[in-house]
């Protein structure tokens, strides 16, 4: 499978989850974690900053970019409480984008390259494979919580 139609099917799969009633958005996967909520809060928010990331690096190669702290945001944005209809909308947007640009640019985006503010040289393929890498990720994380739910 190519990574535009893993990015397509991720994306679909995530889709689905925004729209879960309250209780099972409630859900977590382990004590002590985000909830489903607040892990599709993030996923919009990190989507955004990894959609900047592959835009930056397609116009300005060689540059250095900054890494975000995803607990602050997840403390200081309040994702418990953010609304999820514009999380919902904003991961959509970024991932149209993001698919848009592989389309265009992942041929090749091994040769372009940039400084990570944390783990340092990185290629516009890395970042392309994180998009991915990341959303299955936290897929997992939503369905394990989910199973969870059905199982107590």
């Amino acid at each position: 499978m190519s990574l535009v139609d893993a990015l397509i099917d991720s994306k679909s799969e995530t889709l689905k989850f925004y729209d879960l009633n309250s209780d099972d958005l409630l859900q977590s996967y382990e004590p002590g974690k985000w909830s489903i909520r607040e892990i599709l809060v993030h996923l919009a928010d990190a989507e955004s900053v990894l959609h900047e990331r592959i835009k930056r690096v397609i116009a300005e190669p060689r540059q250095v970019i900054w890494a975000f702290d995803q607990d602050l945001w997840w403390q200081n944005l309040d994702y418990a409480h953010f609304p999820l209809e514009i999380s919902k909308s904003l991961f959509m947007a970024n991932r149209d984008s993001v698919i848009y640009l592989a389309e265009r640019h992942y041929d090749g985006s091994e040769k372009r390259e940039f400084i990570h503010s944390q783990t340092g040289l990185r290629t516009l393929k890395d970042e392309f494979d994180k998009v991915l890498w990341h959303n299955q990720n936290h897929l997992v994380q939503i369905r394990r919580a989910l199973s969870i739910k059905t199982v107590c």
